[in-house]
């Protein structure tokens, strides 16, 4: 899987420019998982919540440890933090880490106001990995994250978006908000050449 260009939020809210790539995205003939097949829009929509449910108040900064995601038999933790390496790509989770979900800590945390990214696999050459049921979630379903200080952000899905990497929406996933929000990102698309060509980007907003 592969995250191309992309932005970090750094604590004085500048854009930092970086690569993002996620290796290892795919599998083998007999291996493969079958690819999702995921519902968007150009104009897939990040701005209200479910219902019309009042998003609450931002929280402080605090690690996330955990995520489940029902909708899609996720539940795992503790959540690796990824950082970027030293070429300026995001670091991913290892193929032998396959079954995990990791942060990208040069953001925002779950609950504070930005977007706070999460990324994980859908599958490896490995086999299918922690994000193979991608395809089950939609919009209304939740994304729950366990905080270090003992508190839970929950986020409501908004949207789900399947991109070419080529293509990837730098600033819709990376930049600013007025509010807390979190993506989701793990990959798509039938394998060619070994690899999945599309990213599979879940937008979420903070409910409570």
């Amino acid at each position: 899987m592969r995250l191309t260009a992309g932005r970090r939020l750094a604590a004085a809210l500048l854009a930092l420019p970086l690569a993002a790539a996620l290796a290892g995205c795919g599998a083998d003939g007999h291996a493969a998982t079958p690819a999702p097949h995921i519902t968007t829009s150009a104009a897939a929509p990040v701005t209200p919540a479910p219902g019309g449910t009042t998003v609450p108040t931002a929280m402080p900064a605090s690690v996330p440890v955990r995520v489940t995601v029902p909708a899609a038999g996720v539940d795992t933790g503790p959540l690796l933090r990824l950082g970027l390496n030293d070429d300026g790509t995001i670091e991913v989770p290892s193929v032998p880490q396959a079954d995990r979900i990791g942060w990208y800590e040069k953001g925002v945390t779950p609950g504070e106001t930005g977007p706070a990214v999460l990324v994980g696999h859908f599958d490896t050459v490995k086999g299918p990995a922690v994000m193979k049921d991608v395809g089950r979630i939609k919009p209304g379903d939740t994304i729950d994250v366990a905080r270090e200080d003992g508190t839970r952000a929950v986020f409501a899905v908004t949207a789900l978006e399947q991109v070419d990497k080529d293509a990837f929406p730098t600033d819709k996933v990376y930049g600013r908000t007025d509010r807390p929000e979190l993506r989701l990102i793990t990959c798509g698309g039938e394998i060619t050449d070994g690899h999945r060509p599309d990213n599979v980007i879940v937008y979420a907003v903070l409910v409570g």
